[in-house]
């Protein structure tokens, strides 16, 4: 009987009193973990397949020991420049014993209750934006609406008042390039 497991984001293919190197995981040597994520279990004919995972399958296993791995060498260079560092990296690593394949109903020994969700809240209401008169107006009146709407506010005292001057618009039959003086 094996198990393929995810383990901290690597995916195992673990047998009964295996043991194997993962990454760093929490906890003191001796102490059990457990591996819900199980993604296959094969025993002798009969196989199954999660999608993605199988629910209530669990590994479970017992840290034998933290150790860090072989040193990964990292050579740098740049040709004609006089340039060239080595580096090494030794990675944390733990090494588990894999106990236990459990296919269905395994069942976690610190079972937590989700607290309920809460109903939400009542959207508040937005007040209803004021409607326009449905009284006829010119456009020019329309216009000038919505230009004094759009002006900001001044400050008090007169202090950054702005002061509009007009341009003076060409006439509609005359020449557009004559200068107005």
């Amino acid at each position: 009987m094996y198990a393929i497991v995810d383990v901290a984001g690597q995916q195992f293919k673990v047998e009964k009193d295996q043991k194997i190197y993962v990454h760093r995981l929490e906890g003191k040597e001796g102490d059990m973990v457990e591996f819900d994520r199980v993604l296959l279990i094969e025993d002798g004919d009969k196989i199954l397949i999660g999608e993605p995972i199988i629910q209530g399958a669990l590994v479970s296993g017992k840290i034998i020991s933290h150790l860090k791995g072989d040193k990964v060498k990292v050579f740098k260079k740049k040709r004609r420049k006089g340039y060239q560092v080595l580096t090494g990296h030794r990675q944390y690593m733990s090494q588990i014993l894999i106990e236990e394949i459990l296919e269905k109903g395994g069942v976690k020994k610190e079972t937590e209750e989700k607290p309920k969700a809460k109903p939400k809240a009542a959207a508040k209401k937005q007040p209803a934006p004021a409607k326009k008169s449905t009284a006829k107006t010119s456009p020019k009146a329309q216009t000038k609406a919505k230009a004094a709407e759009k002006k900001p506010a001044t400050t008090a005292g007169g202090a950054g008042k702005k002061t509009a001057t007009k341009k003076a618009a060409p006439k509609k039959g005359g020449d557009s390039k004559k200068k107005t003086e």
